[in-house]
């Protein structure tokens, strides 16, 4: 994949570098201080980093788009076809992600082994966002025919739950 790229520095940064892709565009964060001929050195070395990581793409986002066609089929008219969909990385604060002018869809790794139904809720919340882009009433009433919305919402908002609460430090080692 080659788009634009986006370097972005950082007085913060200290001597990490990293990059993501967001939509077509890519961009790389460098700290502040790194001189530019190390600053082309890091943005091809992510480059290349990038696109392997893609080359070997999480298994099953064939799979994924499979069981995206079933859903859209079973509980939308068969009306919401996206693009793409994928497992992704790079999404730690949500559980799945669409974006309908590109007709993308992308869930979360943190979901893999979680029960069907819940990534299936996601999935059709995602392949619902492709039809009504908010969350509405609209929205809404496109996830009524799905019978385990209630129950999958559920399980996630216990797994977030259970991810803030304090844990017991380790063991000390003497």
């Amino acid at each position: 994949m080659t788009g634009p790229v986006e370097v972005r520095r950082s007085a913060r940064r200290r001597r990490t570098v990293s990059a993501y892709r967001d939509g077509d565009r890519t961009i790389v964060m460098l700290p502040a201080r790194m001189s530019t001929a190390e600053e082309q050195r890091w943005v091809t070395v992510m480059l290349e980093k990038l696109a392997a990581q893609e080359s070997r793409r999480m298994p099953g986002d064939d799979e994924l788009a499979a069981r995206a066609e079933r859903l859209s089929e079973q509980y939308l008219d068969a009306r919401a076809v996206p693009d793409t969909v994928r497992w992704v990385t790079n999404q730690n604060s949500r559980w799945g992600s669409c974006t309908p002018a590109e007709g993308s869809i992308r869930l979360s790794h943190r979901l893999q082994g979680m029960p069907e139904y819940v990534i299936d809720y996601v999935l059709l919340h995602e392949l619902a966002h492709l039809l009504v882009p908010g969350h509405g009433p609209r929205f809404w009433k496109l996830l009524e025919s799905y019978p385990r919305t209630e129950r999958a919402r559920g399980f996630l908002e216990g797994v977030v739950a259970a991810d803030r609460l304090p844990h017991a430090p380790a063991p000390r080692e003497d």
